[in-house]
């Protein structure tokens, strides 16, 4: 078993940055900070440092996600493109984003907002559904729990540049990566899941863990049904919605 590193992944992010001689505005690449770890501290795992690049990162509303500090001890980088970063600047870049950010809703939306936003409506759904599961996951299987690691959990964990809506730790130890979908499951989600699979397998599993999948929907297609029935590491669940009213008293 890999030995315990001196500092949390958060602090050795900030030795990275120091080794790397950054200066203002210089950029830096997320393999570059994957082949660092690599180097200096091979039990820390890639998506572990994909995650802390991005709590670090100041303008990434998913650092939320990630538990990043309110006091600014998290402030490090700033996030350029999908996979490049550089040094956060003060008084250059916008106020980092934290979970003490003001909202504000003075403005009014324009068409193009209102627009957006109803589209995005669906994803918000599926984001309610994630925190629901996140804190139900017996319900899909006793014993299921998030993936945890220094503060970094399984909700949208980083993989390969994109994100699992939930990696899942079951209680013999081997992951079960879960992707949600709010509407109807089609065929096409298998291969999104397979990729997610294969990249946890490739980059993530230590020694003899098994990987395997779960889908997610309101409504599972026949199509996805067919799709999955020479697939036994993955499962398909259906979920349902209640809602109770009790009058309660003034």
């Amino acid at each position: 078993m890999p030995a315990l590193n001196d500092k949390p992944v958060r602090l050795l992010m900030h030795d990275m940055a120091a080794a790397f001689a950054l200066q203002p505005g210089q950029a830096f690449s997320r393999e570059r900070a994957v082949q660092w770890f690599a180097e200096h501290y091979p039990n820390v795992k890639e998506g572990t440092v994909t995650a802390h690049l991005i709590r670090l990162s100041t303008n990434v509303r998913t650092r939320l996600q990630y538990a990043a500090r309110d006091d600014g001890s998290d402030d490090l980088f700033f996030k350029i493109d999908s996979s490049h970063f550089r040094l956060y600047e003060p008084g250059r870049d916008p106020i980092p984003i934290s979970s003490l950010t003001a909202q504000s809703d003075d403005a009014e939306p324009t068409v193009a907002e209102n627009t957006a936003a109803a589209l995005s409506q669906e994803f918000a759904y599926e984001h309610d559904l994630r925190d629901y599961l996140v804190r139900n996951l017996h319900a899909l299987e006793p014993g299921l729990r998030p993936y945890t690691d220094e503060g970094i959990t399984g909700v949208e964990f980083p993989a390969g540049g994109r994100f699992i809506d939930i990696l899942a730790v079951d209680q013999h130890g081997d992951y079960a990566v879960i992707e949600l979908k709010v509407s109807k499951g089609y065929d096409r989600v298998v291969g999104q899941l397979l990729r997610y699979v294969n990249w946890i397998k490739e980059h993530h599993v230590d020694g003899p863990q098994k990987v395997r999948g779960m889908i997610v929907a309101k409504d599972i297609s026949e199509d996805l049904r067919l799709a999955c029935r020479a697939l036994p590491d993955v499962t398909l669940y259906e979920y349902k919605l209640s809602v109770t009213v009790q009058q309660v008293s003034g």
